[in-house]
């Protein structure tokens, strides 16, 4: 079977068929799929798999097909909403020639638009077929099967002498980090700036610079150019550096994800285990589209993990897939419950969720985050 997979699978960037598999986490189910609490299981799944381009290095979700289709429940987060704001100021300051140009943006899931932000310094929507001096992709790409034919659309859009921004969860943190429940059905590449050098230059674009940020627990912003139109500074030398040092171009290294994962998820439930046997609750934060694969390998049902709360109304009455069934509800559930540990699902803006429950006093809870081992965060106060 794998290997009729491999004969038919071409990598979703470069179309080259030198891809090879990495990293099994099974099947899951379709992470964007919450259905109601009363939906009986079992819940559908599918193989979610990490592949290598040996050619490119994109890394990529092997041949699965798309999964059930979803609408987005979740609300954006104030983190993303403010990083919208401060990139935008920051944009405009590095590259004042951008005020008042036309501006094209490829929509994200996530959210996290920058358009608000540019029309209000004077920048006006390209019109119908119209080339833009910038275009903006802020985690979309990801969320599209073939990323390759996506960078050339944004090519294609970007007129002579303008530049592409592109804003993508990074490979390189999620490996270092141990960042394994970002691997989903609906992330169909993992970018590293690397693999983003390599499939722009084959539609005739150029990596100019390139900046971390630290949205959804580590992403990279590049800023690309038609290759003529480009100089490249010293910003992605170092990047690709950093990368090569890491070896997340390399299969052996890449490989080792997977025994992490499978590591840090036992910790994890040998963690709730540990705080049911002394008789404190856990009750959860948020129910983000990560989710589901973190609790269904960690083996956390609702006998550790009563139920979650979430900020999306959407959410509320429905329940995390997969194994754990864990039920979604709204935050003041989880005040009014005051358990002793809250985990933090949504640990990259863990934060925001944690000066958010705390404004007022808190009730003395333990927030327990649990990548890339479970631990503790202490409170600022």
């Amino acid at each position: 079977m794998r290997d009729q997979k491999e004969a038919s699978f071409k990598c979703r960037g470069c179309a080259g068929e030198n891809v090879v598999p990495v990293v099994d986490l099974g099947a899951q189910p379709c992470a964007d799929y919450f259905p109601t609490a009363d939906t009986p299981g079992p819940d559908p799944r599918w193989p979610l798999e990490l592949w290598l381009c040996r050619d490119c290095t994109l890394v990529q979700l092997g041949p699965v097909e798309p999964q059930l289709p979803e609408p987005p429940l979740a609300v954006e987060s104030a983190t993303s909403i403010a990083h919208a704001e401060s990139s935008v100021k920051e944009l405009l300051r590095d590259y004042p020639e951008l005020t008042g140009g036309v501006v094209f943006e490829f929509a994200s899931h996530h959210g996290g638009s920058w358009l608000e932000h540019l029309y209000a310094a004077g920048c006006r929507p390209a019109g119908d077929g119209e080339r833009a001096d910038l275009v903006v992709d802020v985690h979309g790409i990801a969320h599209e099967p073939s990323v390759g034919e996506m960078l050339r659309l944004r090519a294609e859009r970007l007129a002579p002498g303008g530049l592409l921004v592109l804003e993508f969860h990074h490979l390189l943190p999620l490996f270092i980090g141990n960042q394994f429940d970002t691997i989903r059905h609906g992330h169909w590449s993992y970018l590293s700036l690397g693999a983003v050098k390599r499939l722009s230059a084959l539609h005739g674009l150029a990596v100019e610079s390139v900046r971390q940020v630290d949205m959804f627990g580590g992403s990279l912003m590049v800023m690309l150019r038609h290759a003529d139109d480009a100089k490249p500074d010293a910003s992605v030398d170092v990047l690709l550096e950093d990368e090569d040092a890491a070896g997340i171009a390399e299969e052996v290294q890449l490989a080792s994800l997977q025994e992490a994962a499978w590591h840090a998820a036992g910790a994890l439930h040998d963690e709730l285990v540990r705080h049911k046997a002394a008789g404190r609750t856990v009750l959860g934060y948020g129910a983000p589209s990560k989710a589901p694969v973190l609790l269904d390998l960690s083996r956390i049902g609702t006998d550790l993990l009563e139920f979650t709360v979430d900020a999306a109304p959407g959410k509320h009455g429905r329940r995390i897939p997969g194994g754990c069934g864990v039920p979604i509800r709204p935050i003041d559930e989880l005040r009014a419950a005051q358990p002793d540990v809250v985990l933090v699902l949504t640990w990259d803006i863990a934060d925001e969720v944690i000066s958010q429950l705390e404004a007022g006093g808190g009730w003395g809870a333990t927030y327990l985050v649990p990548l890339p081992e479970p631990h503790e965060l202490g409170i600022r106060r």
